[in-house]
């Protein structure tokens, strides 16, 4: 039996959690993909580790020095040219990093160079999301931003989707307003932080279910996934 994704189980906050479950669904979606040698560009922590090794042969990390959660077995500078030979790699993931990245067109060249023929990338950004981690937040893209930069690296057959619908990206972006409103020790925000905790915690709920009912729309997402073939 195949173990399910987990993404930061022990860090999700009650006003965000959604964003993980979202993660876990689109991760196990495209499962059929992990194959042979796989490549995390951004590997961060490597959460996702012990999931795709239940579908590859191997299992390489790929992040450059400075960053946060640094556990790569390569390290490399992401807007540069990667150490890393050609055709070296059958798949290709990368999470929440190219917002990240400078030079993000080089990056995308460099994942097709490493890329086998035949192989598959799998890139999730966000769209309507906060900065975070700054300074080195630099992009938002949408889906027609995301299709001419990967076929101007050469992919093709790249499929693009929305990862939540608009009341999801609606009620993250109203949780992580209400967090930073009630930071605070004074014990007025400790009871507001207590009064609205069930509130916070559940709204993503409602939210998740209105989603998959609500008119679909990938115009107000909170992020695309991308699915490109070399």
């Amino acid at each position: 039996m195949m173990n399910k994704p987990s993404f930061y189980h022990n860090n999700r906050g009650i006003h965000n959690w959604v964003v993980y479950e979202v993660m876990d669904e689109f991760i196990t979606k495209y499962s059929n993909n992990y194959k042979d040698i796989l490549y995390e560009l951004g590997c961060g922590t490597k959460p996702y580790e012990v999931y795709f090794k239940q579908f590859c042969e191997a299992y390489i990390g790929v992040d450059w020095f400075e960053t946060l959660h640094l556990k790569a077995e390569i390290i490399a500078d992401l807007n540069k040219s990667f150490p890393i030979e050609d055709s070296a790699a059958d798949t290709l993931v990368s999470f929440s990093v190219m917002e990240h990245l400078c030079e993000p067109q080089i990056f995308l060249n460099e994942s097709y160079r490493i890329l086998k023929n035949g192989g598959v990338f799998i890139l999730q950004v966000p769209f309507m999301w906060h900065v975070h981690e700054e300074p080195f937040d630099f992009y938002r893209y949408t889906k027609y931003g995301l299709k001419y930069m990967f076929e101007k690296a050469g992919y093709t057959n790249i499929e693009i989707e929305a990862s939540t619908g608009f009341l999801v990206n609606w009620v993250l972006k109203l949780n992580y307003q209400l967090i930073r409103v009630l930071q605070g020790n004074s014990v007025k925000k400790k009871l507001q932080r207590t009064i609205l905790r069930p509130f916070i915690k559940n709204n993503q709920k409602f939210a998740l279910f209105l989603d998959k009912r609500w008119p679909k729309t990938d115009k107000e997402t909170q992020g695309y996934w991308v699915v490109a073939k070399k």
